[in-house]
């Protein structure tokens, strides 16, 4: 029999099935593996037993949609909507997302209650042909389901064609050994949660790349309000995490970003300062705005706000990509 919740953190009939606490995600081999990670740590963190977690994996209209870009069909919530509609109708306790699939606000109700610690944020060059991103010659085709990325291989390298390539990590991995493209892009910090950090070929470094907004962070959503399951998932936050995402969010949120418009987002703290380098980009990667910000952390947000300001200015007009 399992043991009971710790002193405090009893839930109440209405939110527990068999005793379970339900953690809420998508289905795919890298979102079980970071729900796994979350299950493991509350575990650690309370003394709970196994059999007291139950992961519930939902199918979302992003894995659902195969035949056309992410961007045409509704954008990034299409990973989400369906997992934060279980958590708002109580049929899950806690649902866990990587936070670069996040929109930049969340419904009403919602509340993120914990960061992990952040993966490696860069992107991985991966290729069974060339050993850098540089060493492709023109003409080479790259595969990626990323406007970002794409926008940012063509400013880099307008010589090279990039082509849509679908799927989870494996299906796209599969997809290039069997020659559909001759490099892809993909997060370091997926393929090391997965165990693959072997098929990196060579991360690249965000001078060259500047990552997704959130990239490498895993984020624990829970409904406003319910104490007991923000002091029980409280226990695992990262504050660091916590405060750089935070910033790149607020970057996204006031250029009110989706997934038709490339942009980039990173903060890192240094000791008691708080840096942040952003970037908006034409979908052809024909213009770069690019920004970077310093201030104290406890002024993250402003700060944040204030750079996005700062290329909304100098845009003078609609972000690129962002209508239609």
């Amino acid at each position: 029999m399992a043991a009971a919740l710790p002193q405090g953190l009893a839930f109440g009939a209405d939110r527990l099935q068999a005793g379970r606490i339900r953690i809420g995600t998508r289905g795919s081999p890298l979102a079980l593996a970071q729900a796994n990670e979350v299950r493991r740590r509350l575990m650690d963190a309370h003394g709970l037993a196994p059999e007291q977690l139950e992961i519930v994996a939902i199918r979302t209209s992003g894995g659902r949609i195969q035949d056309r870009p992410l961007a045409e069909a509704g954008g990034k919530g299409l990973f989400t909507k369906e997992i934060e509609e279980a958590l708002i109708d109580g049929r899950i306790d806690l649902a866990v997302h990587s936070m670069k699939d996040m929109e930049s606000a969340l419904p009403d109700g919602l509340v993120i209650g914990a960061y992990l610690p952040r993966e490696d944020v860069r992107d991985a060059f991966i290729s069974t042909k060339w050993s850098t991103l540089e060493a492709l010659p023109a003409g080479a085709v790259v595969g990626t389901s990323s406007l970002r990325r794409k926008a940012q291989l063509l400013r880099l390298r307008p010589d090279l064609a990039v082509i849509g390539l679908r799927g989870n990590v494996d299906t796209r991995l599969r997809k290039l050994e069997d020659g559909a493209a001759d490099a892809t892009l993909l997060a370091c910090a997926g393929l090391r949660r997965l165990g693959l950090a072997q098929r990196i070929t060579s991360p690249i470094a965000v001078d060259v790349m500047l990552p997704a907004v959130a990239q490498g962070a895993i984020g624990v959503e829970i409904r406003a309000g319910e104490e007991t399951t923000a002091e029980l998932v409280g226990a695992l936050n990262h504050q660091p995490t916590a405060i750089c995402v935070t910033a790149e969010r607020a970057f996204l949120a006031r250029l009110d970003g989706s997934c038709r418009t490339p942009i980039a987002g990173l903060a890192v703290l240094h000791g008691d300062r708080l840096g942040l380098r952003g970037q908006v980009l034409a979908p052809d990667g024909s213009r770069s705005h690019e920004v970077s910000r310093e201030a104290p952390p406890q002024e993250a947000i402003r700060m944040a706000v204030d750079a996005a300001n700062e290329i909304l200015a100098e845009i003078g007009e609609a972000l690129p990509g962002a209508a239609g």
